[in-house]
């Protein structure tokens, strides 16, 4: 399993705005999202083990900070031409099974993902109240088979960071996680 580390976008850049359809086919859009503090946009998929492996703590972290005013969404930007097991029907299977409580998306033309600068599946985007770039980075440092529990730790303590109001938050240790899947010729230049 190798694995990708996250692009590490510069702090401060405005979140790119999207409207995607959601796993029961109504269309979400960043502006849709209501939240008081922050935006926590996570570019996820079906078949990653990475991902796999922090499913849980991932909806235990939304249902905790949803009521501390973040909002989440995740999308899926995976080609399922070549990866069918990220389809947006199994999309839908997996949101069910794990009671996702936030939007599961689907990037068709990954050019949500691009507009990101998403490299990994997890990757991770902590917007302030102003869509602007708190922390990107790791949730934690958990890994499938390292024997370490997911507990969040980094995105709980920026989160908190964030809603107490604070300017920086550091560390910022990158994501880590399969590639993002794309399209023949469609890898962006930041990936290459």
């Amino acid at each position: 399993m190798s694995a990708t580390l996250s692009t590490m976008l510069e702090i401060g850049t405005k979140a790119p705005s999207f409207e995607l359809p959601d796993t029961d086919g109504s269309k979400v859009s960043l502006n849709d999202l209501q939240f008081d503090k922050g935006v926590l946009v996570m570019f996820i998929c079906n078949h990653c083990p990475y991902v796999k492996h922090l499913n849980e703590g991932l909806v235990e972290f939304v249902n905790d900070y949803k009521q501390k005013g973040i909002e989440c969404i995740a999308i899926s930007s995976n080609d399922v031409e070549n990866y069918p097991q990220d389809s947006p029907e199994l999309m839908k299977e997996l949101s069910e099974k794990h009671n996702f409580p936030f939007p599961y998306l689907y990037d068709e033309t990954q050019e949500v993902a691009k507009a990101y600068k998403a490299a990994c599946t997890p990757d991770f985007f902590l917007f302030d109240k102003d869509l602007k770039l708190f922390y990107r980075g790791q949730f934690d440092d958990s890994r499938p088979g390292n024997g370490k529990p997911v507990s969040g730790n980094d995105m709980r303590a920026a989160a908190n960071s964030l809603i107490e109001g604070e300017e920086n938050f550091e560390p910022q240790i990158p994501s880590m996680g399969c590639n993002i899947k794309w399209k023949s010729g469609n890898e962006p230049e930041y990936f290459k």
